[in-house]
């Protein structure tokens, strides 16, 4: 099966791909690209899942840059391939050619940056605690560092949980309020005391309140759609034991 992947005309020319499950080696509940080394897959499956993107990508897979996600607003700037352990962060900027800079999730945002003018791009990882923390505008920050306008700048929000499938707690709501009373934007009426929260409007919000030129969400909902993305709520509704990770990349 051959790989699929989602692009955004707004990073356009750049090469960059939001890929979809299809076209990898594992099976099981991880059945096609799991490109999540952290997963309990097979670690040769996902080597091979990892290669193919890095070959998609135009790369050799050292070229292909990720770090250890830890749900925070840390960013990593890289210049070379990352050799040794992965540091903890949750995005990756560059201004050198030939790195493909990727992103897993499995329900949170991957988000791809590009200043095509001033050769500078990233990717994030951004959940609700990553995006409440400021990675997005920690990762603008980083660009800006390296030479990127903010107003050059173009962000792509890929395949992420829609609000319709992201239910949740009061505590969760208060949170948010307690962050900034705005948010109350972000959520609908769910069952009961639930509620229902947008993680990508909330992430483009936060985009263009920072300053970025542009900013779009693919519209594709990991959780509603499982034969093209994984979805960890989804694999917790389910009752199984572990789920996949999607990987998210960008090259200059």
């Amino acid at each position: 099966m051959t790989l699929e992947i989602v692009t955004s005309d707004a990073l356009a020319p750049l090469r960059h791909g939001f890929f979809t499950r299809k076209g990898g080696a594992s099976s099981g509940v991880f059945d096609g690209l799991n490109c999540g080394p952290g997963s309990s897959d097979q670690s040769d499956m996902v080597a091979i899942n990892r290669a193919r993107v890095a070959g998609a990508m135009g790369v050799g897979v050292d070229h292909l840059v990720t770090i250890s996600q830890v749900h925070s607003a840390d960013v990593v700037t890289v210049d070379a391939p990352i050799t040794g352990p992965l540091p903890d962060a949750d995005a990756l900027v560059t201004a050198t050619p030939g790195l493909v800079l990727g992103i897993l999730t499995a329900d949170c945002q991957p988000v791809l940056f590009a200043d095509a003018k001033a050769g500078v791009i990233a990717a994030a990882h951004a959940g609700w605690r990553g995006a409440m923390d400021g990675v997005l505008e920690a990762t603008l920050d980083a660009m800006e560092a390296l030479g990127a306008k903010r107003g050059d700048t173009t962000a792509a929000i890929g395949p992420t949980i829609s609000q319709r499938a992201y239910e949740v707690g009061p505590e969760y709501f208060e949170e948010f309020l307690a962050d900034d009373p705005d948010n109350a934007r972000f959520f609908a009426g769910g069952t009961g005391d639930r509620m229902l929260f947008d993680l990508p409007a909330y992430g483009l919000a936060r985009l263009r309140a920072a300053g970025i030129g542009q900013a779009e969400w693919t519209r594709h909902c990991t959780y509603s759609d499982p034969e093209r993305f994984f979805s960890y709520r989804r694999t917790v509704h389910n009752k199984e034991a572990d789920y996949g990770r999607l990987i998210s990349t960008i090259r200059l």
